[in-house]
């Protein structure tokens, strides 16, 4: 008996050794509401209202609803690119600062209800709300604030108003996933026809205590967003990007809705006081509404994937915005390239090296299965790696097993926990020894380093420094294909052509005949003199899968190499912009028209037309809309212009302009330009050339 009684004991003595104390928590935490969130990483933006009509971004609120008349409004085609691009949600201008409504809502007559669209009965938000039901997406609602239509904005009595359409939208279109307040507040405005400057304490007006009180009352699980959070905060940008050290906590209290300490935004506070995670909010064109001057201007995938790299990669959630056109449809030009980018990332997270393999680490907390280093590889969120209360430095090793190529490599915290990791860097193993490939500051929910392509059968992640004990929930290893676009072709004043693919490692075959290129054409290898006309097209191939990208195709003519300005522009520093080559680079002028744009072209050629492209920039671009052309032996007697008209819808887009005309000798080209697109805007080249026969 007393032998049975010794044993009961040890047994209990072992089991009770065996319960390991979980680590205590690193404040501050996430929200449940904050955590189902988090989940979410990727959701769509709709900039569509009465400014879509306007063709402006901030309209003035003095705009007639009669002007809203969208033709084929379809929130299921939004909704279908949406579910089709991997977002989980759709947030919806629902009024922005002009104070048009979507919905037919009994505050304001400046609303649907008062527009030509569905004879005044149509409901926007309700219409996107059914087709996010129908397609498995979360609704999201933007509310500005800040109406520059209401007469009585300024006023306590506006408050009210706010928070009746907050109500209202809280109420009527089931569950919200988060709630968008802009820091935009105050200004000039129609208020009513008052035309007038009205400014406001930020920090006071809105009695954000109680304003947001509606939401939790109302939408419990709804997450608020603005400068400030309450939950989740602006990411210091516009641009689609997170600091490479971004901490999902804040000291919130230093921050309110138009705060002029944004810029601390972009990395969070390791110290915070709460737990207010970073949006990116990024636009797929320069716009948030629709210009149809943009329809050219669409981010390319290179450029979606580092938006993608530096928000979800960096501890951040992404917002793509769409600016639905006037159709009342995400335009084709952004549905093409939103589904590049799934198609991307979804081939560059399509096999997880890592899943299951074995991993050691040199401290588990204390020694116990539960916090063992396999949990970083089970693919399981809610299991994680852990130390003892006092180790706060230590490493873990993925045993890949035989040699592996890999280029990306992915890491999360348990932030349930809290966020705890304040530097880290990741070794492979390569020649018998640790090789470091990468070194960074924080990790929070995901992490995503992008890496050169290396080969390694073991990979360690060390944490080098953390809060409190480091707690790892996944670590997985990726080897991403290649990205294929087409190469960009570039010649300079000189003749100096330069072809190059966006990513590493890829071949690039060119031809010079028009001809499609191929892995038999001639391959680039550095850039070479073209002193002719030509037409180049190339292709990128990766060597390893012999996928080919698509072809780009430019045409240049004689090289420019003596060409030289004349008259005023010679002495303007400027002017050399519109000869080197570079579509991102323009010279402008504003006030003086006509202006005359002389080139000495350095010798006599045959001449038999010309090409222009406007000034590219966004804000004020120069674009010639009204022109003559010349060509003269002497740069003095001009004759008659050679061609003369208007680019048409240049104002629309602007993008390369041709015109030629019967072929005549000369030395000397006259590009006269007599009126910009915009009454009193600017006038500016980007790039010229001419036609040659």
């Amino acid at each position: 008996m007393l032998r049975r009684l010794t044993i009961l004991g040890l047994i209990i003595l072992l089991f009770s050794c065996s319960q390991v104390e979980p680590p205590a928590p690193v404040l501050p935490l996430p929200t449940e509401r904050q955590l189902a969130w988090h989940e979410l990483e990727y959701y769509a933006f709709v900039h569509f209202n009465m400014n879509t009509f306007t063709n402006m971004e901030w309209g003035l609120g003095s705009e007639d609803p009669k002007l809203f008349s969208p033709s084929e409004l379809d929130c299921r085609q939004w909704a279908r690119v949406a579910k089709e691009a991997g977002m989980k949600g759709i947030i919806l201008t629902a009024k922005h600062h002009d104070g048009f409504c979507l919905w037919p809502t009994a505050t304001t007559g400046h609303s649907v209800k008062n527009s030509p669209w569905k004879d005044g009965e149509g409901d926007v938000v309700q219409e996107l709300a059914d087709a996010c039901r129908e397609y498995d997406l979360k609704l999201g609602i933007y509310l500005s604030p800040w109406d520059r239509n209401n007469a009585e904005y300024g006023n306590q009595k506006y408050i009210e108003i706010f928070r009746a359409q907050l109500k209202e939208l809280m109420t009527n279109y089931g569950d919200v996933f988060e709630v968008w307040f802009d820091g935009a507040n105050g200004g000039t405005g129609y208020y009513g026809g008052a035309n007038e400057e009205r400014r406001i304490d930020r920090k006071t007006y809105y009695d954000w205590e109680n304003t947001r009180k509606i939401v939790r009352e109302l939408q419990p699980m709804a997450c608020m967003f603005s400068d400030a959070g309450p939950d989740i905060r602006w990411v210091g940008n516009e641009e689609g990007w997170a600091m490479k050290t971004n901490w999902a906590p804040i000291r919130r209290d230093e921050f309110y809705p138009g705060s002029p300490n944004y810029a601390e935004l972009r990395t969070g506070h390791e110290d915070g006081t709460h737990w207010v995670p970073a949006e990116v909010d990024v636009s797929i064109r320069p716009g948030w509404y629709y210009h149809a001057s943009e329809d050219h201007k669409v981010k390319t995938l290179p450029h979606l994937l580092d938006i993608y790299y530096n928000s979800i990669g960096r501890n951040a959630s992404l917002l793509i915005n769409f600016p639905v056109d006037t159709r009342g449809l995400i335009h084709e030009n952004d549905a093409e390239q939103i589904l590049k980018l799934a198609a991307a990332v979804k081939a560059d997270f399509a096999n997880n090296l890592a899943k299951d393999k074995n991993a050691e680490a040199t401290n588990t907390r204390g020694n116990s299965k539960a916090y063992k280093a396999e949990n970083i590889v089970d693919g399981n969120p809610d299991t994680y790696w852990a130390t003892d209360d006092s180790v706060v430095s230590a490493s873990v090793i993925i045993d890949l097993g035989e040699p592996t190529e890999i280029n990306r490599f992915l890491a999360q915290e348990y932030i349930p926990l809290g966020q705890r990791v304040k530097k880290f860097s990741v070794d492979a193993w390569v020649n018998n020894d640790w090789k470091e490939i990468a070194s960074e500051t924080t990790i929070g929910r995901k992490r995503i380093l992008r890496l050169d392509n290396i080969t390694t059968s073991k990979v360690r992640l060390n944490i080098l420094d953390a809060k409190a004990c480091p707690l790892i929930s996944n670590i997985e290893l990726y080897k991403a294909p290649k990205v294929l676009v087409e190469p960009e072709l570039r010649r300079d004043k000189e003749g100096i052509v330069s072809i190059s693919a966006f990513d590493s490692g890829l071949d690039i075959y060119y031809t010079m005949d028009g001809t499609e290129p191929g892995n038999t054409s001639a391959k680039y290898d550095k850039p070479f003199l073209l002193n002719e006309k030509a037409t180049i097209k190339a292709v990128a191939i990766d060597p390893e899968t012999s996928n080919l990208s698509e072809v780009s195709t430019a045409e240049f003519d004689i090289v420019k190499n003596k060409w030289s300005l004349l008259g005023t522009l010679k002495s303007d520093e400027n002017s050399a912009k519109i000869l080197d080559g570079d579509e991102n680079t323009a010279w402008n002028i504003s006030g003086e028209k006509p202006c005359d744009v002389l080139i000495d072209l350095g010798e006599k050629v045959n001449v038999s037309g010309f090409k222009y492209l406007p000034d590219q920039g966004r804000w004020n671009p120069g674009i010639i809309f009204n022109y003559e052309i010349y060509v003269s032996n002497d740069g003095k007697n001009w004759g008659k212009a050679k061609s003369a008209g208007e680019f048409s819808n240049i104002r629309n887009s602007p993008v390369w302009q041709t015109k030629s005309f019967e072929p005549v000798e000369g030395r000397y080209i006259k590009l006269r330009a007599i009126s910009p697109a915009e009454e009193n805007g600017r006038m500016g080249i980007a790039e010229f050339d001419i036609i040659t026969k």
